[in-house]
């Protein structure tokens, strides 16, 4: 069964245009909603107003019944392991056990430093995560829980109420790190979250996180694949190209500015709707089996979101 989800940012909002995107949403074939979680703007647009993912994902379960709400992901840097446990258990409570729990650890440097957040290199925060998901587990699960490693500890912390969902709510670690952070996939996820890779590199990858799951006595079957990332939907295939390639040029990310445009377009999913069930169709042959699609564009967006739903996902649910 391949599933979707749309992921709203917040800087594209202000909170009443993010709780209509989040009702409309709600009325499509969408399962899930998710907030990203930063502070600074990912996008050179002028505007600098970006509502805080936590605060904001509770609000919005008051406002939505059904549709299953998350943050992908949350940058562990942020939040101590055992404050984020605790705030996502009282969402999941709140919400009557819709949350997607993202984790992952963390890349924006330019928001560390700004907010004064130390950045130590990727194979500390790597391994900050791997312990962050263990005492978050261990949080959720226990009456009290003890863990001491290398970068956290807790002693006899208490967090009730636990989250409504049994033994916990679902576990999305996302990264592309294939020694470090797939293996962590490997030992904690219930999915694996790959953002802005083509199909050829979740085919390699998911080999990898394979290997991991293997090493670690972990059935890779056990562990849904799911990927991350922009849909530009529409009958005119140049103008699509020129948005796509006016987003890109704006990205802060290091990653997305380094690559090619034709590389860039080999990550995302763009064209008419036929286009795009082919290319759905191409990562579900690479194994993916749930997509959290962004479109571009705020409450303009939701048009293509609307379309996208009607006329790509009944097509292929």
């Amino acid at each position: 069964m391949v599933e979707f989800g749309v992921q709203l940012a917040q800087e594209e909002f202000d909170f009443n245009s993010l709780k209509e995107a989040c009702l409309k949403i709600e009325e499509m074939n969408f399962r899930s909603i998710w907030l990203y979680d930063h502070f600074h703007p990912q996008l050179s647009t002028g505007s600098h107003s970006i509502l805080e993912s936590y605060v904001t994902l509770s609000a919005l379960t008051t406002v939505t019944k059904r549709i299953r709400l998350g943050v992908l992901v949350s940058c562990n840097s942020y939040r101590h392991p055992s404050l984020l446990a605790k705030m996502a258990a009282s969402i999941d409570a709140i919400s009557d056990g819709r949350l997607e729990f993202g984790i992952g650890a963390g890349w924006f440097e330019d928001e560390y430093l700004a907010y004064g957040i130390p950045f130590p290199k990727p194979s500390v925060r790597i391994g900050q995560l791997h312990e962050a998901v263990q005492i978050v587990r261990e949080m959720w699960t226990k009456d009290r829980a003890d863990f001491q490693g290398k970068y956290y500890r807790i002693r006899q912390a208490i967090c009730e109420p636990k989250p409504t969902q049994k033994p916990h709510p679902p576990i999305w670690i996302g990264g592309r790190g294939e020694q470090l952070t797939l293996k962590v996939v490997a030992q904690y996820a219930n999915y694996s979250n790959f953002a802005n890779v083509s199909p050829e590199e979740c085919v390699h990858k998911l080999k990898v996180l394979k290997k991991h799951c293997q090493s670690v006595g972990r059935d890779f079957d056990d562990i849904k694949k799911s990927w991350h990332g922009v849909v530009w939907l529409g009958e005119d295939e140049e103008e699509l190209r020129r948005l796509a390639k006016e987003r890109k040029t704006k990205s802060v990310s290091s990653h997305l500015k380094a690559i090619s445009f034709q590389e860039y377009l080999d990550k995302i999913i763009l064209g008419t709707a036929d286009r795009c069930i082919e290319r759905i169709n191409e990562y579900v042959e690479a194994g993916i089996t749930y997509f959290v699609l962004v479109f571009p564009g705020g409450e303009a967006g939701m048009d293509n979101a609307d379309d996208f739903s009607k006329k790509v996902v009944k097509s292929i649910a």
